[in-house]
């Protein structure tokens, strides 16, 4: 009976060290990432930027692990960021995005001196312009433009499209207010354009789309305005494999197509070539991390579908319930046996829709196996709850065949912490 190994690691063993449900970590999966953008992006484009798109998976360790590499990190929220200035990251490789970002935010932002604010809406730029004088300093920012291209993914992973809840609309009047009021500010300077059209893209064809609508955004801006861009944040939105018919492209698919044509429409538009930004972050960390649960209840419901229920489900992986996100598994105990029964891996929670996984082909499941889902290292402990005062599991990180903790598994006294 062969055991299921992931990153040098027997994933049997780590489960009974450390108990289920257990999240899973490479780190050599995510410094192979991390590499890649260095040598196919930064050292292979001048005038470029790359930051780590920290929503998907962020922990203390995981910020030091950035902040060891050549890339820059993207935070959402305080919390975020607050974890970022825990470890000492370097505040001007940070990028903070908001579609609502609160003052108190606002204030922990410019009081640290993060590198850029993403700005989302005309009226924040008030609110930063008095947190900046007040702190007597220069805040950076680059405009969230909506460019209008709907990629063919889910409804809730778009964000470029016309009728979103994200950026500033792209319409000659909005645009005219963000230009004008933003050119009589004192404490705050515009970099440039920043625009994100969705997550779990596989196709670049979107990418050049909106491309060639912010270059004709900065061409207006130059001739109107006399602005000079000076940054083009490209967002990230690269997809990985979840399961048959997705794979993970190389970074260089979509990045090589992105510099080629920016630097073809400034030619064609006589504009400087702006300084390039790419915001990955499911692409850094989705295939390195795995979740590992143990079996519980067996129910047979002759002629329609076995249900094999696991220790967790919703609380520590929304994905499918929110999204109808499919994914791979395997029987870790059984890896080598031969795949001979269908069956639906459910969740534990008190919901219909805590369903991981329909009809997932695997060996004779019995109570006490172990099954590892694949491919939940972006968005599963980021999106973790304690719905049915459910604990999180625990996070643990794998390098060179080594395993060691980052995070602790809660207990029903962390649950119970804040109540009063």
């Amino acid at each position: 009976m062969n055991n299921y190994i992931f990153a040098g690691c027997d994933t049997v063993k780590l489960a009974e060290k450390y108990k289920t449900p257990l999240y899973v970590m490479s780190e050599d999966y995510i410094k192979d990432r991390l590499r890649e953008i260095r040598e196919d992006f930064l050292d292979k484009h001048p005038k470029t930027m790359a930051v780590y798109a920290s929503k998907a998976f962020l922990t203390k360790e995981m910020a030091r692990i950035i902040k060891k590499s050549a890339i820059g990190m993207d935070v959402v929220s305080g919390g975020e960021l607050y974890t970022a200035i825990q470890v000492e990251f370097p505040m001007e490789k940070i990028i903070f995005h908001g579609n609502n970002k609160t003052i108190d935010e606002l204030e922990l932002a410019i009081e640290n001196n993060v590198g850029r604010i993403v700005v989302d809406h005309l009226e924040e730029m008030d609110i930063i312009e008095e947190i900046a004088k007040k702190y007597n300093k220069k805040v950076h920012i680059l405009f969230r433009i909506s460019p209008g291209i709907d990629s063919h993914t889910h409804k809730y992973i778009q964000t470029g499209q016309v009728d979103s809840k994200f950026g500033i609309p792209l319409d000659e009047k909005t645009i005219k207010a963000a230009m004008e009021k933003v050119l009589k500010l004192e404490f705050t300077e515009l970099l440039g354009f920043h625009f994100h059209i969705g997550s779990q893209i596989s196709d670049n064809g979107n990418h050049i789309k909106a491309i060639q609508i912010m270059m004709q955004l900065m061409k207006k801006v130059k001739d109107e305005y006399g602005f000079i861009v000076k940054e083009l944040n490209t967002g990230g939105g690269y997809g990985i494999h979840y399961s048959e018919g997705e794979e993970r492209k190389p970074l260089a698919y979509f990045t090589d197509s992105i510099i080629e044509e920016i630097e073809d429409r400034c030619k064609e538009y006589e504009l400087e070539r702006p300084l390039v930004i790419i915001e990955p972050g499911r692409w850094v960390v989705g295939e390195a991390g795995i979740t590992i649960y143990t079996v519980g209840a067996i129910k047979e419901i002759p002629g329609i579908r076995t249900y094999v229920s696991i220790d967790g489900g919703m609380p520590d992986n929304p994905r499918p319930s929110l999204y109808e996100a499919k994914y791979e598994a395997i029987v870790i105990n059984k890896a080598g046996e031969e795949l001979t029964d269908v069956v639906t891996v459910a969740g534990k929670c008190c919901e219909s829709g805590d369903i991981l996984i329909w009809d997932l082909k695997v060996p004779k499941v019995e109570t006490g196996d172990m099954l590892a889902v694949l491919s939940t290292g972006a968005y599963n402990y980021s999106m973790s709850s304690n719905y049915n005062r459910i604990p999180r599991p625990a996070v643990v990180m794998l390098s060179e065949g080594k395993d060691r903790l980052i995070v602790k598994r809660e207990n029903y006294d962390d649950i119970l912490r804040n109540d009063i």
